[in-house]
């Protein structure tokens, strides 16, 4: 039987336009903030613009004569700050010049002139959603908030996207879960219009990659201490993960150098050949101030321990789920020590280094260097050359890329690619009407689409940071809910532009290990880790967890919630929960599917605690707390 378990809501925050609206909306909205009260700012006119439930330190609001302006998140601007910035604004088209220069993670969200302006950030980890709202559009930070005020129902159809992980293509990958409620990309910000319209604005482009590799390195040395430094300084007891991999320790050696006691958390995976253990001691050596944790496979949960748990849905299926306890076992341990955050290394792989599609344009643009370096990536992957030859040759554009990809749903994707990005693939159990649903969206993607930047080098390395700023999303509303805040300092914005400026050819190659963070630590990390070219698993822990979940596997095969949606077939799915150690290449698809499965679950769980409090309801809804009272407030 599976565990049911109180679901938490995380913070959120709607946006909207100004405009009288529905009676019964804020009724609802007060609803959802359950029994916290619902926190509102109204536009000048008097109407409601935020609403919902956050922590006063994660969102700071101003309010200046006509108008209103908000930043919520991690910001380099106080009060104070916000309001003189704010004096600079007259129209929508202001705003992103009065920020200029402020650097972090955060949602900016403003009133200006009767219109509602609203973006997040664009690596994806501050993410916007639209819906129509009775009859107008609301914007909001979370795509479930949004679906519980309109009632909306999953997407099948986008879950079965969520079959094929990580290799979902934009702007797919930026697709919500729930049938009516939309993604905005995280370049784009709207604008909600008093009449009821609402378009959007592409608020960011894209550094242009010419930076030498040492002017590169500087500059992302620094994007990364002003990053870490907005979240620690002299003194402040901090927790954050030193697995032996560079971007971790990095962030460990920049906040002892802002002055924080560290106290760091290393996994001791129990692979033969792992190396992490040394390179964390060596790290944990010399670092200052530090209290050093180190677990072993059995001091923690096992992977995909509370499998059979209900939990908050979030927004969508999340990878969370398969060491959801070992990091909530983590952090408890750490928070016992007095920590108040926790830093993470969390985005760095996708952030510091481009894929091997930069291959393609170097080659064009320098036919010598683009030779050696798919000669070398072709040398690691062992891909024949024929394989590699057709890569380079390659020329079609992404249009034409995602309609190939349509048609191939069901092969594997080769071992190196130099194309647009990683083909999708879905598992063998995806159901016949997943895989067509499937192609049905990348050829309608495929008519219209425009990449996120015209070569394909830089627009798969821009989806990467996209999909590791998704990523977080989950990452850091799990760590919330455990009580100790993760932060992510390479998916804050400033960083991610700084690692963009890099010449790619230089930022990645086939010789050494994301050569643009070794040389932005040079001097301040160990030169043996910066030296490191491996990067180790847990794959007998993954192996073992699975194992231990039989008995669940066994009874979500027998009322599988993705068989019933039919995005899964019942025989194939049921052949790979009861053998899952016989499936062959197939092991990232299993556990993308376990996800989704008890992703599932866990909305079917809090739709019947929902309906439950609806019936319980005193009626008592007149909580709200108004925070037009001052010129600034946090």
């Amino acid at each position: 039987m599976e565990k049911l378990m109180d679901v938490t809501s995380a913070p959120w925050f709607v946006v909207l336009p100004d405009q009288d609206l529905s009676p019964d909306l804020l009724d609802r909205l007060r609803n959802l903030s359950g029994p916290d009260a619902l926190q509102v700012v109204r536009h000048p006119s008097g109407r409601p613009w935020l609403a919902g439930r956050w922590s006063d330190d994660r969102m700071t609001v101003c309010v200046l004569g006509e108008v209103r302006l908000a930043v919520a998140g991690i910001c380099s601007l106080n009060a104070a700050e916000l309001a003189a910035r704010a004096g600079r604004i007259r129209a929508t088209a202001d705003i992103e010049a009065a920020l200029s220069g402020a650097h972090g993670s955060f949602h900016v969200s403003a009133s200006v002139a009767g219109r509602s302006y609203v973006r997040g950030s664009f690596t994806g980890k501050r993410r916007v959603y639209r819906a129509q709202v009775d009859g107008v559009t609301v914007c909001a930070d979370r795509a479930h908030v949004l679906a519980r005020l309109t009632g909306a129902e999953v997407d099948t159809a986008q879950l079965a996207l969520r079959l094929a992980g990580v290799t979902v293509p934009h702007p797919l990958a930026d697709s919500a879960s729930w049938r009516g409620v939309g993604a905005v990309p995280p370049a784009e910000a709207v604008e909600l219009e008093p009449g009821g319209g609402a378009r959007t604005l592409r608020w960011w482009q894209a550094p242009a990659a010419e930076l030498p590799l040492r002017e590169a390195a500087a500059g992302l040395r620094e994007a990364l201490r002003r990053a870490v430094a907005l979240r620690v300084g002299p003194g402040d007891v901090v927790a954050a993960d030193l697995s032996g991999g560079m971007d971790s320790t990095s962030l460990c050696f920049l906040a002892a150098e802002a002055g924080a006691r560290l106290v760091t958390a290393t996994l001791h995976w129990s692979a033969p050949t792992n190396e992490d253990r040394v390179y964390a001691t060596l790290a944990a050596q010399r670092l200052p101030h530090v209290e050093r944790l180190v677990f072993a496979p059995g001091d923690v949960p096992a992977c995909f321990a509370g499998l059979d748990e209900r939990l908050d849905p979030g927004d969508g299926p999340s990878l969370v789920r398969r060491d959801r306890l070992i990091q909530r076992h983590l952090a408890e341990e750490m928070r016992s020590r007095g920590t108040r955050l926790r830093l993470s290394g969390h985005g760095g792989d996708h952030v510091v280094q481009p894929p091997a599609a930069y291959v393609h344009g170097l080659l064009r643009r320098s036919p010598a260097a683009g030779l050696r370096h798919a000669a070398g990536l072709r040398a690691r992957s062992r891909q024949p050359l024929g394989a590699t030859a057709k890569a380079l040759l390659d020329r079609r554009s992404y249009a034409s890329w995602l309609a190939h990809a349509a048609g191939r749903l069901r092969e594997p994707a080769p071992l190196m690619d130099f194309g647009w990005g990683v083909r999708p693939q879905l598992p063998p159990w995806a159901s016949d009407r997943a895989v067509e649903s499937c192609r049905e969206q990348l050829r309608a993607a495929a008519r219209d689409a425009v990449p996120l930047h015209r070569e394909r080098g830089r627009h798969a390395w821009i989806a990467g940071v996209q999909q590791a700023g998704l990523g977080d999303v989950h990452f850091s509303h799990d760590a919330a809910l455990a009580g100790l805040p993760q932060h992510t300092p390479f998916c804050d914005d400033a960083v991610v532009e700084a690692a963009l400026a890099a010449r790619p050819h230089e930022a990645a190659s086939p010789w050494s290990y994301k050569p643009l963070l070794a040389a932005a630590m040079d001097g301040l990390v160990p030169e043996p880790i910066l030296r490191r070219t491996t990067k180790d698993h847990c794959m007998p822990e993954w192996q073992e967890g699975v194992r231990l979940q039989r008995r669940t596997l066994a009874a979500w095969a027998d009322d599988s919630r993705l068989v019933a949606a039919g995005v899964a077939d019942e025989a194939e799915l049921r052949r790979a929960l009861l053998s899952p150690g016989l499936l062959s290449g197939a092991v990232s698809e299993l556990e993308t599917t376990l996800v989704a499965e008890g992703w599932l679950r866990d909305v079917e769980h809090q739709e019947t605690l929902s309906r439950s409090r609806d019936l319980n309801d005193s009626g008592d809804l007149d909580h709200s707390r108004e925070m037009n009272d001052a010129p600034t407030a946090r």
